[in-house]
């Protein structure tokens, strides 16, 4: 049996560990969560290895995912979907996945980061077009906000859009586009003002419309299964059929979208966290060093308490930050506050648990060791720990344009 399977059924034997009861799910959620963990267990961890050798996921991991009832599980019954809003199916769906599926599968970049844009913002006819083949995962989903050179600078964006008719007229490249191999429908941001920093619009970009093709799989530190790309578009002649929404108010869209964007990766990053505190907790209860387990010593028996207090003070944050999301409550500093403060901990968490694995923590053939170099992207994207500052520091009203 492959040692990546093996390390999962490993963490089954931790999950007890956490003395923090979580109140915010009721039967129905640990009814889904035991049919996802199943899923998880059968469809998705038998193939990581293969899929991280090979540097993307298999398109047909989405179609299970479809058929399982997975994807897109917001979309009404009209366009295909069950109708289920509640935030807290993704969350469990998340976590996990990242327990015994494997944190490249991004189902949620594909459901919740992107297919609102076309249920918030798209026609009647956008949605009919579009969302069935999103929620059996036949379409999958990515979106191109990153220019080369811009990062997080939104204002700095120099791919453009220009009219012609009723068309419009794409030129521009992308980079660091999750699902960029993988997926067949785009969101992709474009300025539409040439004069405003902020007039920019969004656009439907489809797989095989002429002038648009992708650039290579980027080889990445981490997230050896999901493929990153960079994409180009040369002439790409956009019908106002995709256009999505206000072509002119894409900038706000984007912000609109982007509190959701960042409770995502935040519990992305806890479970994340937490599934390495619980490899370690078995390491280090089977491992002896000088004739004792340890977990015995005092070093390690510190540090993990300290792990512990920090992961259940976070999670019950976390696990509020969704019940708020879940009433449209969560503003955009306290979902900052989330990623920031879940992305570090996650950081800090894999540290010290590659640190108690020893030499074993250094070999990829160890899951911490792969865990480590996955979690390092998490202070990077959805906007970097440095961003997230400055929001939440204007949100207080210190403001760095005050003299």
């Amino acid at each position: 049996m492959k040692l990546f399977i093996r390390e999962r059924k490993e963490t089954e034997t931790a999950t007890g560990e956490q003395p923090v009861k979580r109140t915010i799910f009721d039967m129905e959620h640990d009814m889904f969560r035991d049919s996802v963990r199943k899923f998880m267990q059968k469809e998705i961890a038998p193939h990581v290895d293969d899929w991280r050798e090979a540097g993307i996921v298999d398109r047909d991991a989405f179609g299970k995912a479809g058929e399982q009832g997975l994807l897109m599980m917001w979309v009404d019954e009209q366009y295909g979907g069950p109708g289920i809003e509640d935030f807290r199916y993704e969350q469990i769906l998340i976590e996990e996945n990242v327990r015994h599926g494997d944190i490249s599968l991004f189902l949620s970049l594909h459901s919740r980061l992107v297919g609102p844009y076309i249920g918030k913002l798209g026609t009647s006819e956008q949605k009919q077009r579009f969302l069935p083949g999103c929620v059996t995962g036949e379409t999958i989903l990515g979106i191109a906000m990153t220019d080369p050179g811009a990062g997080s600078d939104l204002a700095g964006m120099k791919t453009r859009a220009d009219k012609q008719d009723d068309n419009w007229i794409l030129n521009g490249s992308k980079t660091f586009i999750s699902n960029g191999i993988n997926g067949n429908l785009f969101v992709v941001a474009a300025r539409t003002v040439p004069d405003s920093p902020h007039g920019l619009g969004l656009f439907l970009v489809e797989e095989g419309m002429a002038g648009f093709e992708r650039g290579r799989n980027l080889n990445k530190m981490g997230l050896k299964a999901q493929d990153t790309a960079e994409l180009f578009f040369d002439n790409v002649k956009i019908p106002a059929a995709n256009v999505l929404g206000d072509p002119e108010q894409g900038f706000y869209n984007l912000m609109r979208f982007l509190a959701e964007e960042r409770l995502l990766n935040a519990v992305g990053s806890i479970a994340h966290a937490q599934t390495a505190f619980d490899l370690t907790m078995v390491y280090i209860r089977e491992r002896k060093a000088f004739g004792r387990p340890i977990g015995a010593f005092q070093n390690t028996r510190f540090k993990m308490a300290e792990m512990r207090a920090l992961l259940d003070v976070t999670q019950v944050f976390i696990d509020q930050c969704v019940v708020q999301h879940n009433l449209g409550e969560l503003t955009a500093e306290t979902a900052a506050e989330a990623k920031l403060v879940t992305s570090e901990l996650e950081g800090r968490v894999m540290d010290e648990c590659v640190q108690l694995h020893g030499g074993s923590g250094y070999m990829d053939e160890y899951r911490i060791s792969r865990m480590y170099t996955d979690a390092r992207v998490s202070r990077i994207y959805a906007g970097t720990s440095e961003i997230m500052k400055e929001i939440i520091a204007r949100g207080i009203g210190l403001d760095s344009r005050e003299h």
